[in-house]
């Protein structure tokens, strides 16, 4: 029975048992997508990732994610997790390359002044696309809200996506606070509005200026709630950006988790180039534990 090393770090924050957790196993080329999908149904977390050899030598290595349910083409707290537990491990690693589903992503890792790891930055694979729009009853249906708690002045609810897509709407602050996923509503909306990625993932905001507070919900895909959410958080950043046509670039701070005990802080930049709105999106992260797992 091949047994491999893991580690878990909690990112997007520097205060161990906040931020979102992510398991990182060492290995497992030799494992079927079967038994990847079995460790992280296991581990139980938001996503767990697997580190194998890169398929092209010039890249640092190749990622392959899951969440509770699925594999997924691209999620942001497991890149920042990944890097922060590989720079542990190979003491001179600034910078990286992880080959993963939705393309290339390319990290610069951060350290204290005695080398030891403190965050990374990300640059999401790809750049700002938009979907459907959905009328403001669709969210008041699946989070349990009222008529007036979503905010439609600047931009209906919309799938947007850096590599991973989810619906992103703005509330009220108090209706942020009430959110309450209805199962059966998430069900009927995925059918009435069929996703590509099979999932109906729902990321909302309430804004101050720079400052973004947020809350993203995805029961479909066995996240009743997430504590970080670096996929959802950078196509919300470009979303924002790209309302603003005579504005280049963007830093928001953004806060997710509070309500969930879990606070976490993103800092994500949006900024326009000649490939569409792109976005880069950095994290502390604190190690919390290491072993190794039979499979």
């Amino acid at each position: 029975m091949p047994t491999f090393p893991f580690f878990t770090a909690d990112v997007f924050t520097d205060t161990r048992f906040g931020g979102n957790p992510l398991a990182v196993v060492i290995g497992g080329d030799t494992l079927g997508s079967v038994t990847m999908q079995a460790v992280a149904a296991e581990f139980n977390l938001s996503e767990t990732t697997f580190v194998l050899p890169p398929a092209d030598p010039a890249n640092t290595a190749r990622i392959r994610i899951f969440n509770r349910t699925a594999e997924m083409d691209f999620a942001g707290h497991p890149m920042v997790g990944t890097a922060f537990v590989l720079a542990g491990l190979q003491p001179h690693l600034t910078e990286a390359t992880f080959e993963i589903p939705a393309g290339i992503v390319r990290v610069r890792i951060e350290r204290n002044a005695d080398g030891t790891p403190l965050a990374a930055t990300i640059a999401a694979p790809k750049p700002l696309s938009l979907g459907e729009t959905f009328d403001a009853e669709v969210i008041e249906r699946v989070l349990r809200l009222e008529p007036g708690d979503v905010v439609t002045a600047t931009h209906p609810p919309i799938v947007a996506s850096n590599g991973n897509p989810y619906v992103i709407a703005e509330l009220t602050r108090e209706a942020l606070a009430r959110c309450a996923p209805d199962l059966e509503a998430f069900r009927a909306a995925l059918t009435e509005h069929p996703q590509p990625s099979g999932r109906f993932s729902v990321h909302v905001y309430c804004r101050e200026g720079l400052t973004l507070r947020t809350r993203m919900f995805a029961p479909l895909a066995g996240t009743w709630e997430d504590p970080a959410t670096g996929s959802a958080n950078a196509p919300l950043a470009c979303l924002l950006l790209s309302l603003e046509p005579a504005t280049n670039k963007a830093a928001f701070e953004i806060h997710q988790g509070v309500e969930m005990g879990r606070p976490s802080l993103l800092h994500v930049e949006a900024r326009r180039s000649q490939e569409g709105i792109v976005a880069t999106l950095r994290g502390t992260c604190v190690a919390v534990m290491r072993g190794d797992i039979s499979v």
